[in-house]
């Protein structure tokens, strides 16, 4: 086997070791509340990960991938040799991390790894792009936490009753489902269409701009997908309100889950991808469905240490609490699909339980959980980048292979 073949059949179990990973961590914790709030079994949860992780990778992982695989380094385009240096070293990382129990954010690792090979290879350093990402992860606590705080503060209220603000909360996400990139929509300009989008193309009057961006048509397709959503939530919460509470805590859940499928799998496709379309002329469909394939598997193996230890360690949540924590979840995860920013969607869930759990005070809030957590992010993404960058000199200098 001649080096490019080697070196890409070892990039390509890279990429299905970070698949796994991201399935067995990253992906995991979007059920975590509903476990936590004893609406879900830790392993039907982990089921119900893996199938819509998996999907979400499919039909809306194609923006991160492009943006791991070509933004994130200058002047250079990342070979097979770099990708399974990188892959490998940050799927060591998260490895480490699933076995220990705190979960090391994949968005760090792969984006600390593949900066690190590209500049061992001689690439020059996306300064524009890493502001853009330093600055989405630097804010994604106090918005994720601030408005799960909110959110789980409203949902308090006795003027406020649930039979109410739990719907209106289900109506915001219905608007949302709406307007979220799909692979399977095509837009303007080769971008990501909505299903709102879509509507309005089939109308004819995709034209007729209104305010933000959205014409008559898109804003009916909208509100009908918000109107659903408010009209099947009272009618669940009519039959019983605790029951009808957890089932939409599961649906928020598997929906998030969706979204952390769309938001991670690039993280073990992108950086492969430029040579399966450029060398192999392989559309990236295809490497999408390979790496939700492997977020399914790694979901179903790995995901249940994770998913107790996030229902469980951080903050004691009840039912209405983790709807507060999921829903910033849902948005945030989307703003970046969107983008095309690699993101921790464990920053995401953990800062949305914390700042749901909050609303209590911090008797159930586990501080040195927390502390350590953190740490352990900051290492992460330290030690891909320098590992990453010392192992492909390393190897590039011993076999001559670039």
């Amino acid at each position: 086997m001649d080096p490019f073949s080697l070196t890409l059949v070892v990039a390509v179990i890279g990429s299905g070791f970070m698949a796994w990973s991201v399935g067995a961590e990253s992906s995991s914790p979007p059920l975590a509340p509903a476990v936590g709030a004893n609406a879900l079994p830790v392993m039907r949860a982990a089921l119900l990960v893996g199938i819509f992780a998996g999907l979400g990778a499919v039909f809306q992982g194609a923006s991160v991938s492009e943006a791991v695989g070509k933004e994130l380094i200058l002047g250079v385009s990342i070979t097979p040799l770099a990708a399974a240096s990188g892959l490998l070293t940050a799927a060591f990382l998260i490895f480490l991390g699933v076995r220990s129990g705190y979960p090391v954010p994949a968005a760090f690792t792969v984006t600390g790894a593949i900066v690190g090979v590209g500049l061992s290879m001689g690439g020059d350093p996306a300064i524009g792009k890493y502001r853009e990402i330093a600055l989405m992860w630097a804010t994604i606590p106090l918005i994720s936490g601030g408005i799960a705080y909110g959110t789980a503060y409203l949902l308090r209220r006795e003027d406020v009753p649930e039979s109410l603000g739990i719907p209106l909360l289900g109506a915001l996400v219905g608007f949302a489902l709406a307007n979220v990139p799909l692979t399977v929509i095509s837009a303007e300009g080769g971008a990501q269409g909505t299903v709102s989008t879509y509507a309005s193309l089939l109308s004819g009057t995709e034209t007729q701009v209104l305010v933000g961006g959205y014409d008559a048509v898109m804003l009916v397709t909208s509100l009908l997908f918000a109107l659903f959503s408010f009209a099947v939530l009272r009618r669940w919460l009519r039959g019983s309100m605790d029951r009808g509470t957890k089932r939409f805590l599961v649906v928020l859940g598997s929906v998030v889950a969706f979204s952390g499928g769309g938001s991670q799998v690039g993280l073990a496709t992108g950086p492969i991808q430029a040579v399966f379309e450029t060398s192999l002329q392989i559309p990236v469909t295809y490497l999408l469905l390979f790496g939700g394939a492997g977020i399914l598997v790694g979901s179903w193996t790995g995901a249940p240490k994770i998913i107790h230890a996030v229902s469980r360690e951080y903050a004691i949540l009840g039912a209405r609490r983790s709807i507060a924590a999921l829903v910033p979840a849902f948005l945030l995860a989307q703003v970046a699909i969107a983008y095309g920013i690699p993101v921790s969607f464990n920053e995401i869930i953990i800062s949305s339980i914390v700042g749901s759990g909050l609303v209590e005070g911090s008797t159930g809030l586990s501080r040195s959980k927390i502390v350590y957590t953190v740490a352990a992010w900051l290492v992460a993404i330290a030690a891909s980048g320098t590992i990453s960058f010392g192992l492909y000199g390393i190897i590039s200098t011993l076999t001559g292979v670039t």
